[in-house]
């Protein structure tokens, strides 16, 4: 029963760690998508956190702390992560789309680039308000507020793991839910999936490749820039703290090939992938090394790749074209 209760609470403190990775996750499943891979995740995070905790503290500085409304300061927040996110796919789109440069050094020099511009504009604000970058009680608690009632949580086993989240962690599951929708019922998702798969045919059939790889990349930029508001404003307790966030976009790499592309298959890998995680700090093991445990998430992500890979299934396999700039001179 112990043993039972102990992965019942990893599991449950899993899910605030999973949200953030949700998030990130679902934007870049659908940049790739389209044929684009952006591996500056990493960066569009770290700016979603920073800009994403900026952005309410200003308001609050402005109206006070006690006429600061919660809703709105949450709005502001999801607002200003989506914005920057959106701000660095458009920028990666140009590069690799318009100028077709390769996209694994631009998405690099993304990851650069964002954790740079979240670092400078941190420490701004840290030294413009003489302290740390945060927000009042009041405010913390309404970005991690648990809604739903208490007789959801007294479930056994799956009640805390399921019902005592932040509102974040059910705004991820709506979104995913509304990604697979439209990535799998609507012709606009399918002319999406033709783009990725081969850029030459969706062409042929009068698709605008264009169009869709930044539209695409744009919108993913910006679900992947609230991730990362979401570890900053739940996880880091609305405080920024820039190391924090230190590889949590690569896992979300990572994850997008855990989950074989699938929006809906990522809400339960980023909760699994954030108990592998914190696994550390609940389940000890004697003589098992810290290290060990925080590379359990990349080792069962090679696992799943070689798996799939020999298996060969097609709808496991990544977009045909992901990673390929598009010519179209040379169709």
């Amino acid at each position: 029963m112990n043993i039972l209760n102990s992965f019942v609470l990893l599991f449950a403190a899993a899910g605030a760690y999973g949200t953030a990775l949700m998030f990130g996750t679902m934007g870049e499943i659908l940049t790739e998508k389209s044929g684009n891979l952006n591996l500056g995740v990493e960066g569009i995070m770290y700016m979603g956190g920073i800009f994403g905790l900026i952005a309410p503290n200003l308001y609050e500085s402005a109206v006070g702390e006690g006429n600061a409304n919660p809703f709105v300061a949450i709005l502001l927040a999801i607002i200003a992560a989506f914005a920057v996110g959106a701000l660095a796919g458009a920028l990666f789109s140009f590069i690799t789309v318009t100028l077709r440069a390769n996209q694994n050094v631009t998405g690099l020099a993304m990851t650069t680039f964002g954790t740079g511009v979240a670092k400078f504009a941190g420490e701004l604000r840290r030294l413009k308000v003489g302290g740390y970058v945060t927000l009042s009680n009041r405010l913390k608690f309404a970005f991690d507020k648990h809604i739903m009632p208490d007789f959801l949580k007294k479930i056994p086993v799956i009640g805390k793991i399921l019902f005592d989240q932040s509102e974040f962690f059910y705004l991820a599951i709506i979104v995913a839910i509304l990604l697979h929708l439209f990535l799998t019922k609507t012709k606009t998702g399918l002319y999406l999936r033709a783009v990725g798969e081969s850029p030459v045919t969706a062409d042929a059939a009068g698709i605008d490749i264009t169009k869709y790889k930044y539209l695409a990349t744009i919108v993913g930029g910006g679900i992947s820039a609230i991730g990362g508001m979401v570890y900053t404003m739940t996880t880091a307790g609305c405080v920024w703290i820039e190391a924090s966030l230190a590889g949590t976009g690569w896992l979300a790499v990572a994850l997008v090939i855990f989950c074989t592309w699938r929006p809906l298959k990522s809400t339960w890998s980023s909760v699994l992938f954030g108990a592998l995680m914190i696994m550390y700090l609940r389940i000890i093991i004697k003589g098992f090394p810290i290290e060990l445990y925080k590379i359990l998430p990349y080792v069962v992500t090679i696992i799943v790749l070689i798996i799939t890979s020999m298996r060969n299934i097609r709808d496991k396999q990544p977009p045909a074209s992901l990673g390929v700039n598009y010519f179209r001179e040379d169709r």
